[in-house]
């Protein structure tokens, strides 16, 4: 299993911040991109991640979007140079269309399924299936047990499984003892790596 930084920011410059400290651990960090719609706030401007201070780092981006009609960024993500995109199926207005067109740009496509959804509707070339272990949005909150049953459900569907939100350390083992592929860490991130 993978565990991979999450950048949830407000601000470009925070999440820069983050970038660099994760930076040092993971080339993999996972972008968080909320527009007011899905849950509410806002995060940075995704566009800044072509800024050329960016561009000349070795990482990789897996660029989660909590958006209204996630077909519609799909462009804005490639531009920030994403290597894995993610959608919410809950705003979409056709998976297999959001599957497809990330697909054309020969990169990873993941669908996102909030604490509420049931993962099905899995097109073929999907990579990842990305469960929410807790209600998206900037709150903490802590991890929601229904996601260890998601996990067992998804697991029909032969994909690599991620989980995200509300993981701290004592989950690691538990994730990946169930077979979680991808474990999505937010603020407890530094102390997992730094054990």
């Amino acid at each position: 299993m993978i565990v991979i930084p999450t950048i949830f920011e407000k601000e470009f410059e925070r999440a820069f911040e983050r970038m660099e400290k994760v930076g040092e651990h993971s080339m993999w960090m996972q972008i968080d991109v909320v527009d007011g719609k899905f849950t509410s706030g806002k995060t940075f401007d995704l566009e800044q991640l072509a800024s050329k201070e960016i561009v000349n780092k070795d990482w990789l981006f897996d660029v989660h979007l909590m958006v209204d009609d996630p077909e519609k960024w799909i462009n804005k993500a490639i531009m920030a140079g994403a290597s894995r995109i993610t959608g919410q199926v809950e705003k979409m207005t056709s998976v297999e269309k959001f599957v497809e067109k990330v697909r054309e740009y020969r990169i990873e496509v993941g669908l996102g399924f909030d604490i509420e959804t049931p993962a099905e509707k899995i097109p073929e070339g999907t990579d990842l299936i990305l469960l929410m272990a807790r209600e998206a949005g900037f709150e903490p909150k802590e991890i929601d047990e229904r996601v260890w049953e998601k996990i067992e459900m998804a697991k029909k569907w032969e994909i690599k499984i991620g989980v995200d939100g509300g993981i701290k350390k004592e989950h690691i083992a538990k994730l990946e003892e169930a077979g979680v592929g991808v474990a999505y860490v937010g603020k407890e991130y530094l102390n997992i790596v730094n054990e």
